[in-house]
């Protein structure tokens, strides 16, 4: 207490590359269900915000449309990579060919997990849609138009190479150029592995809690990742982050920055790329506040210290 936060600075870096807070847009998929101009206006968002915003394989809008809509702004790619290696490979080539900065390869599904509220609604892709990565008429790119159960799980299980392992990881770092960072670490051995594998960093996530039922939330298996790590590459987080102290705490338990999901698409549905840039705005300016009640004036002034379990106070009663 009683410094001088008249004056915040949230200025970071991922990968060496600025963004002006530490919020970013998490992959999500087919964001044209939620409006027309779907992942489009979600990259504008990000790009007018000065942050991140990374691109699901499975969007409703293409690696070269982004580039072309934000020309400017720091894009990541998320990959999942299918049993066809050589798909895989062009998927990476065409995000390097069109600027973007960093590979985030899911590794917490080798196949969906059960999602009963799409298996009660046989979920399909609208038919004006699809999956915009890959060519048209193929079932890559229309096959959750159609389902006896849900369209998705039956995509991710005819598509996705459920017999990864952690020698996938470093086949990929061979032949790309981008920084890749392992996305859905939850353990510290899992950390350990990555970074044996050669990850650039690390997002603790549990894919929005929607892959197995139980998980830990990303914000408790965070300074279990952060301390493996140890300083070796850097650790982010996404789930859960719906307040600016939600922001605060990550930071002070060690992730360099947080991407939201939910959020995103909450703003996107609510009025486009305004919505989306609304909802970053509302979370950087809570963060800000927090800092300035923390006595933080710059983020690396965050200090573990501010975060306390509440198991500390339950264990006293």
């Amino acid at each position: 207490m009683l410094r001088d936060v008249s004056e915040r600075n949230l200025h970071t870096t991922i990968q060496g590359l600025h963004i002006d807070f530490p919020i970013a847009i998490a992959p999500t998929a087919m964001h044209r269900m939620a409006h027309p101009e779907g992942e489009v206006a979600v990259a504008r968002a990000a790009a007018s915000m000065k942050t991140c915003m990374v691109l699901s394989t499975i969007a409703t809008s293409s690696i070269e449309e982004i580039a072309e809509a934000a020309p400017g702004g720091l894009n990541w790619f998320q990959l999942y990579i299918y049993r066809d290696r050589e798909l895989t490979k062009q998927l990476v080539r065409r995000a390097e060919r069109h600027g973007f900065k960093a590979l985030v390869l899911t590794v917490d599904t080798p196949m969906f997990g059960r999602r009963l509220a799409d298996t009660r609604n046989k979920f399909t892709l609208p038919p004006h849609l699809r999956m915009a990565n890959f060519d048209k008429l193929t079932f890559k790119s229309e096959g959750v138009k159609g389902s006896r159960e849900s369209g998705l799980n039956e995509y991710a299980a005819s598509l996705f190479d459920p017999s990864l392992t952690w020698n996938d990881v470093k086949w990929l770092k061979k032949f790309t150029v981008l920084p890749v960072i392992v996305k859905g670490v939850l353990t510290d051995s899992d950390a350990v592995h990555a970074i044996a594998s050669g990850a650039d960093g690390i997002v603790v996530s549990n894919h929005g809690a929607r892959q197995l039922d139980g998980v830990p939330a990303t914000i408790d298996a965070l300074p279990e990742v952060f301390e493996a790590v140890n300083g070796r590459c850097e650790v982010y987080l996404d789930g859960g982050v719906r307040t600016g102290t939600d922001v605060l705490k990550a930071l002070a338990l060690g992730a360099r920055a947080v991407f939201i999901g939910r959020p995103a698409i909450y703003g996107l549905a609510y009025k486009g790329q305004e919505g989306v840039q609304r909802v970053l705005e509302i979370l950087k300016d809570e963060l800000s506040l927090a800092m300035a009640l923390s006595g933080c004036r710059s983020i690396g002034e965050i200090q573990k210290s501010l975060v306390i379990h509440e198991s500390y106070y339950l264990s006293r009663l």
